[in-house]
């Protein structure tokens, strides 16, 4: 009897890697999607063929949590739909707190009331470390978000950690640093550098217009962190990891690494913006991933510049082929 499980946020860039690899391991698959379906599912569902079950839901709503879950009898519920784009979260700070934390409680509820030996993954961020104090971050560093993005993750992080320890639910974090790919919303500061680049590249644009050059992030490849899912759901006990490379780079590096990639300096092109600019910024996000690789044999494969390269390279193809229509 295959596993079935059981995947909110399946149409984004996480949701549809995850699918896919879950789907290759010979799992039933239940997505939760919202009115719109993403193109990212293409794949998976192709794949996927009649293992593959679309469900409608929305983490604003129990009740079709509720139903869902019922539904899909899941031996494992990866949790991996949020509001998240932290920039967005400053302007949306009312409805990033209503999908990001409360969301998480109620889809919680419906575990523990349809589905309660079920085992929960709940996607947190390295936002919750925020103005951390010292780096590399750890399971043992205290968390200080600094958007309202990263404070509704530490109370979806925290309310995990409660529901483990009152009512016995197999509730893991895997507080996932930054992690990238192709399939990456254009909205995102990665593939926004990605594709200006290309764009200018191609002629299609003269200016790529940034805020905060100088901040630093540890970022690695989505296709790698969901295996990290995954393996957090394989673990004898339910326990929180952090997801991390280990490894920072600032903005400005990865426009140097993108630009340099389609032939082109950075510098001549790129523009500090003051629109783009955060209310608080965080400076420094650098990971520490000792215990996910000790304890789940967990590791990253693809390198910062293989990732960048990755990115530009699709969007390269993407931007080539829609000029050619």
């Amino acid at each position: 009897m295959p596993k079935r499980a059981l995947i909110t946020g399946i149409a984004g860039q996480d949701g549809s890697y995850l699918a896919e690899l879950l789907l290759d391991k010979g799992y039933e698959v239940y997505g939760v999607v919202g009115p719109v379906l993403g193109e990212l599912l293409s794949d998976a569902v192709a794949k996927g063929g009649d293992r593959l079950h679309l469900l409608d839901g929305d983490l604003s709503d129990i009740h079709s949590l509720m139903s869902c879950v019922a539904t899909a009898r899941p031996d494992e519920v990866y949790n991996l739909a949020a509001m998240s784009f932290v920039g967005e979260s400053w302007k949306h700070a009312l409805q990033t707190t209503d999908i990001n934390a409360v969301g998480v409680l109620r889809l919680l509820e419906a575990i523990r009331h349809e589905a309660p030996h079920a085992r929960f993954m709940q996607a947190a961020s390295g936002e919750v470390f925020g103005k951390a104090q010292g780096a590399p971050q750890s399971e043992a560093t205290p968390l200080h978000p600094r958007s309202p993005y990263g404070v509704s993750k530490a109370y979806a992080y925290f309310i995990t950690m409660n529901y483990r320890e009152s009512h016995g639910i197999f509730g893991s974090n895997a507080v996932l640093f930054n992690h990238e790919s192709p399939r990456r919303g254009v909205n995102f500061v990665t593939r926004k550098i990605s594709d200006g680049a290309v764009r200018i590249a191609l002629g299609l644009a003269n200016e790529l217009h940034m805020g905060n050059l100088d901040a630093c992030r540890d970022w690695g490849f989505a296709g790698d962190y969901v295996e990290a899912m995954w393996r957090i759901l394989q673990h004898d006990k339910p326990d929180d990891f952090v997801i991390a490379t280990g490894e920072a780079h600032s903005v400005r590096e990865f426009c140097r690494v993108a630009f340099e990639r389609v032939g082109l300096d950075y510098q001549r092109y790129v523009k500090v913006d003051a629109q783009f600019l955060r209310p608080a910024d965080v400076e420094v996000l650098l990971g520490d991933a000792s215990k996910a690789r000790s304890a789940l044999g967990w590791q990253p494969r693809v390198s910062f510049v293989q990732l960048v390269h990755m990115m530009v390279d699709a969007d390269m193809e993407r931007l080539r082929l829609s000029s050619a229509e």
